[in-house]
C-alpha cells in the first residue's frame, strides 16, 4: 500500500476539518463596524483620511481610502487592509438616497447619518482632523462607529 494515502488519512483523523477550511489569518488593517444605522436604504461611505486636507466634507476627493458599502439588515462593516502605519481620521456617512454626499437642510444640519472616529463631536460645525485622529500601528484594529441623525 502506498504511504501517501496513509499519511493523508492520519492527518484527517487527527485534525479538525473546520481548522483546515476556516484557517486563515485576517490581513492587518482597520476594521470598522458601523452601529446605529436607522434603515437599510442606500449605502454607507467610509472614508479614511491621513491628513486634514479635505476632512471631512471632501471625502470622495481627499480621503486616502474610500469604501462604499451596501447596507444589509441595517448593518455595515468597512475593512481597510494593507494600510501603512500612521495617524488617521475616519468619517462615515449614511447616503440614504445614494447621491454621493451628506444631505443637509436649509440650516446646514445633516438629514442623513454621519459619524467620526473617536466619536468626535462639536457643538457647532464639524470636528477637525485632530479631534477624530487616531494612531494606527499597522496591526489589526477593530473600531466601532455610531451614526448620528
Amino acid at each position: 500500500m502506498n504511504v501517501r494515502p496513509m499519511v493523508l488519512i492520519a492527518v484527517l483523523v487527527f485534525v479538525n476539518p473546520q481548522d483546515i477550511v476556516f484557517a486563515h489569518t485576517p490581513c492587518p488593517g482597520i476594521h470598522v463596524k458601523i452601529l446605529d444605522i436607522r434603515n437599510s436604504a442606500g449605502t454607507v461611505a467610509c472614508a479614511l483620511f491621513e491628513s486634514p486636507d479635505g476632512f471631512p466634507s471632501e471625502f470622495l476627493h481627499s480621503a486616502t481610502h474610500v469604501m462604499i458599502i451596501k447596507i444589509r439588515k441595517a448593518q455595515a462593516r468597512c475593512d481597510f487592509e494593507d494600510v501603512p502605519p500612521g495617524t488617521y481620521a475616519m468619517v462615515v456617512i449614511h447616503d440614504e438616497n445614494m447621491n454621493g454626499k451628506l444631505d443637509a437642510n436649509l440650516l446646514g444640519i445633516p438629514t442623513e447619518g454621519y459619524g467620526f472616529s473617536k466619536d468626535a463631536k462639536k457643538w457647532f460645525g464639524t470636528p477637525t482632523f485632530s479631534d477624530a485622529s487616531f494612531l494606527y500601528d499597522g496591526q489589526n484594529v477593530d473600531l466601532t462607529m455610531s451614526l448620528h441623525y
